[in-house]
């Protein structure tokens, strides 16, 4: 189990979390702008939660958070970047402890046990004092360089209120819950109001009312179309204390436009979204902890920091995907990056063709089922290598489902991936394959799998899993300009 927090600008919370979500035990503790007073009461709720069953501490953190680093840049309501909390609380508590946005923790939650299950491009947005943001596309969080997601900032008037960030007219000064106490001062009433009594006084024809409801929705409604135009999800999720409200209120706001369509849909866990993330992603990043049942709870793979005792990030392993269909050239550009950039390779078939030369061959399913011991072996030495070891691996990655492979980069402590896509023309690769049939060793498909390597040519895709790099091997490999983008992409100490 892991203990979840989830810092807001209005409340603590905290829970200990099952490596399934579920929550064994919560407390909160009111919020405070004072960064000191809030790690306090922080330490004090984990003290009161820890147990020797606890293997980790997940924090999610308002504001702008390196997860990689574990580290908080800047901070919106609460700003914990002067604190470094998890540092901190790592040596108060001497657990590990991983932290992320408070957005992201909360989508976690949401795709692993909420209305964001089965999905695989959300976009969510919370609502409460501030606004938070996280975006998913392929069931991974999108971060750019660190912090990306930081949908309260989505800019809706820029002639508009002044905003913590430094700029003007965010959405997060319109559509918060803090805005929405502003919006209700100035329509002259007071300040004991609630959204609920809001839509009741909307419902019976109060104009009022009304007024406010729209100048609250009305720019969030922008904002969730800005973001349906960058990133074409298939849901938007509204989560936060006020998420529900939020949602209700969007009705009085329609799409502006109609290119920019997509379900809008509150978050199922409320406020408990948080506290179950933040401890999912926890546990997701300890090796120790059975990894069958955080896997089924947690599905995204997220690169997060773990951290010494010293308070420093320990960079995890990582890994260039060199993906290809057979006789695709990833093997020419596995052997090419490995010598240029001094990483060890891992390639199917240098593991599976002794077995076979060994055991003298065997036909098409037990070269599937080499082939698949072969993969997992891949992984396992990926997992006992030192923290922070870079592998190339060669693999025709579409061979097993994508889960499979999820789950051995997960098991294996892979934090990053790179992949390269090598391929060709169909009736290219045919040549190829055709011209090395005499040097395969016993039990690989012979002439025959010609017709089916060309269908496959068609349609072969890459995963498109972190960064991609596309490579047409009928033309010269620039190992140049792939070393180059490799030391930009995946080389580089985090």
């Amino acid at each position: 189990m892991a203990i979840g927090i989830d810092i807001g600008g209005t409340n603590l919370r905290a829970a200990r979390v099952s490596g399934t979500g579920e929550i064994l035990e919560r407390i909160s503790e009111k919020s405070a702008p004072d960064p000191e007073l809030v790690l306090s009461r922080i330490a004090e709720m984990v003290r009161r939660l820890d147990c020797p069953e606890v293997a980790a501490i997940g924090i999610g953190v308002p504001g702008r958070v390196d997860a990689r680093l574990g580290a908080v840049l800047s901070g919106g309501y609460v700003n914990l970047a002067s604190v470094s909390p998890a540092q901190r609380l790592e040596s108060l508590a001497g657990k590990p402890v991983v932290i992320d946005n408070d957005c992201n923790m909360a989508l976690v939650a949401e795709m692993a046990l909420g209305a964001a299950k089965g999905h695989e491009s959300i976009v969510m947005f919370t609502i409460g004092t501030g606004i938070g943001g996280a975006v998913v596309q392929d069931r991974r969080i999108v971060r750019g360089k660190g912090t990306a997601g930081q949908l309260g900032h989505i800019t809706v008037d820029i002639s508009g209120e002044a905003c913590v960030c430094g700029r003007r007219g965010c959405v997060e000064t319109t559509s918060s819950g803090t805005a929405l106490g502003r919006h209700i001062a100035r329509a002259g009433l007071g300040p004991d109001i609630s959204v609920d009594q809001l839509f009741a006084r909307d419902a019976s024809g109060d104009r009022l009312a009304r007024g406010i409801l729209e100048a609250w929705a009305g720019p969030l409604r922008a904002a969730i179309d800005t973001t349906v135009a960058m990133f074409d999800p298939d849901l938007v999720l509204l989560g936060g204390g006020l998420g529900l409200a939020a949602h209700r209120a969007l009705a009085r706001a329609p799409a502006l436009a109609p290119w920019y369509q997509c379900p809008v849909e509150a978050a199922r866990l409320g406020d408990d979204a948080g506290v179950i993330g933040a401890g999912l992603q926890a546990l997701a990043a300890q090796p120790t902890v059975a990894q069958a049942a955080v896997a089924q709870a947690s599905p995204v793979s997220l690169p997060t920091a773990r951290l010494d005792r010293t308070g420093r990030a320990v960079p995890g392993r990582r890994a260039v995907l060199v993906n290809g269909i057979p006789a695709s050239g990833k093997s020419t550009v596995s052997r090419g990056i490995a010598e240029r950039m001094g990483w060890p390779l891992l390639a199917l078939d240098t593991i599976k063709n002794p077995f076979l030369e060994v055991l003298g061959g065997g036909d098409r399913e037990f070269n599937r089922i080499l082939g698949r011991a072969s993969y997992q072996a891949i992984w396992s030495v990926v997992g006992e290598a030192p923290a922070g070891a870079i592998f190339v691996i060669d693999a025709w990655f579409g061979f097993q489902p994508r889960q499979v492979l999820e789950d051995h980069l997960r098991s294996a402590g892979v934090e990053q991936t790179a992949e390269i896509w090598c391929h060709a023309p169909g009736e290219v690769l045919a040549e190829r394959y055709r011209a090395r049939l005499d040097q395969r060793p016993a039990g690989h498909p012979g002439a025959a799998y010609i017709p089916e390597l060309i269908e496959l040519a068609k349609r072969a895709e890459p995963l498109r899993r972190g960064p991609l790099l596309d490579v047409d091997t009928t033309r010269p490999i620039a190992f140049d300009a792939i070393t180059q983008w490799l030391q930009a992409t995946i080389s580089a100490d985090r």
